[in-house]
Formats: structure tokens, C-alpha cells, sequence
């Protein structure tokens, strides 16, 4: 049994720090996140018809813009995270019977992983499907943010299992 349980990286002395990363090796780093939409059979069935089209643009389209242009300002929304140069960022959204499923993979060579990246793109891109489609059903959930997979890094690979 392992006698030194893991500790929080963000937290020394009892106070919020930043990760100190200057002495880490860069290295290949991928993330892979999902969140899912429940938005209702009919508002599915408009969107597979492109029966919706609003001012901002097409649903799905729009959300991958957005959730995009959220794993680019990361650092800028969530404390302590570093910036990173984002090599790749590939947002894909699958509609099911009632929802959608909206993965977010975010790549980069660096001291630091990608898992932040990719679940904040899957959960703005969530929010921008939530908020192109609320005048139709105010009671969508957004649900199961998750990390599916990450790779590089101390720690290694990981992968989801529920």
C-alpha cells in the first residue's frame, strides 16, 4: 500500500500556487474531453433537418467556433493553468436520439498537459449549444463533463473507465 497519498499540485504551505514546471522536459501531450447535451427529440430532430438557424450562425458549427476559441484562452479562465501553445484542437459533436455528444480533442508539445484545454472547449461548446437553442426548450442539461483520456506527462496515459 502506498504510504505517501497524492497531493494537491495547486496548494503549498496551505496557500493557491502555480505549478512550478521550469525544470519539466516538454513533451507530447493530448487530451481528450466530452460533455453532453440533453436537448430534447424535437429540438434534435430540427437540428438534423437544419430546421434552426439564428443570428449567430449554424448550432453546431458555431459551437465548435466557440469551444475552439475557449481551449485558446484557457489560462485566461481557469487560475493557475500555464498558457500553452495549442498545436491541435479538433471539437466534434455527434447528435443521438435526445442529445448531442460534443468531444474535444486538444493536443501540444509542453511542461504541462492539455486535460484543462480540452474539457474547457467541450464545456463552452457545450454552452454555446445551450444558448443557440434555449428560446426552444429552457430546460436542456448539460451533463457528464468528463476527461476521456489523456497521454504524455509524469503521469502517464489514462483512459475513462466508468
Amino acid at each position: 500500500m502506498n504510504s505517501n497519498p497524492p497531493s494537491l499540485t495547486h496548494v503549498r504551505d496551505g496557500k493557491p500556487t502555480m505549478v512550478d514546471v521550469a525544470d519539466k522536459p516538454g513533451t507530447r501531450r493530448s487530451a481528450v474531453a466530452e460533455a453532453v447535451v440533453e436537448l430534447g427529440a424535437e429540438i434534435i430532430e430540427r437540428l438534423s433537418n437544419n430546421d434552426i438557424q439564428g443570428p449567430k450562425g449554424p448550432v453546431f458549427q458555431t459551437a465548435i467556433i466557440a469551444g475552439t476559441m475557449a481551449v485558446k484562452q484557457t489560462s485566461a479562465l481557469i487560475p493557475f493553468c500555464h498558457p500553452l501553445p495549442i498545436e491541435a484542437c479538433e471539437i466534434r459533436i455527434v447528435a443521438g436520439d435526445t442529445g448531442v455528444t460534443i468531444r474535444c480533442q486538444v493536443s501540444t508539445t509542453g511542461k504541462t498537459g492539455v486535460e484543462m484545454e480540452a474539457m474547457t472547449g467541450a464545456t463552452v461548446a457545450a454552452l454555446a449549444v445551450y444558448d443557440m437553442t434555449k428560446a426552444l426548450n429552457k430546460g436542456i442539461v448539460i451533463q457528464a463533463i468528463r476527461l476521456l483520456e489523456k497521454s504524455g506527462g509524469k503521469s502517464g496515459d489514462y483512459h475513462y473507465a466508468p
